[in-house]
């Protein structure tokens, strides 16, 4: 027999996207049809208390935070914490959970996500891209793909932070003035895969480095993301990626070659429009002020176009420039995306 909402949420981690995904939650609780029911981490209780009501980018918890027994109370309500290292060790079908989003990034394929299956979660939903297009059923960016979704599928990848900002945006201009190229360099806030200070931290012997004395590029697989995305633009994207010494707020420098002449008002225009009234509102943002980076901490969209960067050269070569907070914003789709994947597989 079906389940009627409130659906049963779990997180597996507890780490920045997982805390974000929870304070979001709880900030957000009306928009959705369903509660978080526990949560998987190795940290002690003392820790996953303090982490979770005090928080050095995002500020104090929005309510009431306590720990009794193994129940760490929100606002009155028991999160179930669990402290077990493998999936398989979590009775998850007596917690009566719908869905798992694993927010550990300890998992990127398919056989690892057929562990959680194995254990009895019906469904997962990563917060990571996987490792191939065949690892999960879908990838799904909120405003570009979420139709794809049947409500048949286990295993659904949320991509990235980065994906979820430039897709929507090249979706966009893909269709407005076509892109014959495009090249993408992500200037990322520090991450906790790079040490304070120079430490045998990563085999990218460049996140050895101190995280706040450098900008340091590092590997990404935006491009191919994207294209998995969008497929139509499978071999016309080109990425790189640089960490910059900040701890949040992200953007992407997005040069492209238009396929017909264009211009950076009707550029802007055809962002602006989407953002404000067209089907992208309250995924993308537009502004026109000048920001800083840190403006943007805590903002729930997955792309803020900064129409005051955007250039073109001569009639085809564009450049513009979109924020994203790269904790916050993610976070907040991943919650659209579980509330729209459970409301599909219920329905089918």
């Amino acid at each position: 027999m079906s389940r009627t909402p409130p659906y049963r949420i779990a997180l597996n981690g507890y780490g920045r996207i997982g805390r974000c995904v929870l304070r979001a939650f709880y900030e957000r609780d009306a928009a959705f049809n369903f509660e978080i029911v526990a949560l998987n981490d190795l940290a002690d209780m003392a820790s996953l208390e303090y982490l979770t009501r005090f928080d050095s980018t995002h500020g104090r918890f929005p309510g009431d935070v306590s720990v009794e027994g193994d129940c760490l109370h929100l606002n009155g309500h028991c999160v179930k914490v669990l402290r077990q290292a493998d999936p398989e060790a979590i009775d998850w079908a007596s917690l009566g959970v719908d869905l798992v989003l694993e927010c550990s990034g300890a998992y990127t394929s398919r056989a690892d996500g057929l562990r959680f299956l194995e254990a009895g979660v019906p469904r997962v939903l990563f917060s990571q891209p996987m490792g191939s297009a065949a690892d999960v059923e879908a990838t799904v960016v909120m405003g570009v793909n979420q139709g794809c979704l049947t409500g048949r599928e286990r295993l659904v990848s949320n991509a990235s932070c980065t994906t979820n900002c430039g897709v929507p945006v090249l979706k966009l201009l893909n269709e407005a003035v076509g892109i014959e190229y495009a090249s993408i360099t992500t200037i990322h806030s520090a991450m906790n895969d790079q040490p304070v200070i120079d430490a045998y931290h990563h085999e990218d012997l460049r996140r050895t480095r101190s995280a706040f004395q450098s900008v340091i590029p590092v590997s990404t697989g935006l491009a191919r993301g994207i294209e998995r995305l969008l497929p139509e633009l499978s071999g016309r994207i080109q990425a790189k990626a640089v960490r910059v010494p900040t701890v949040n707020v992200s953007c992407l420098d997005i040069t492209l070659q238009a396929a017909r002449d264009t211009d950076a008002q009707t550029i802007n225009r055809v962002l602006r429009e989407a953002a404000e009234g067209g089907p992208l509102k309250g995924l993308v943002a537009y502004t026109e002020l000048p920001h800083a980076s840190c403006d943007f901490n805590h903002d729930p969209h997955s792309a803020i176009v900064d129409g005051s960067q955007t250039r073109v050269s001569g009639p085809r070569l564009v450049n513009l420039l979109a924020w994203f907070d790269n904790e916050w914003g993610f976070a907040n789709r991943m919650l659209e995306v579980a509330d729209h994947y459970l409301r599909v597989a219920h329905d089918d």
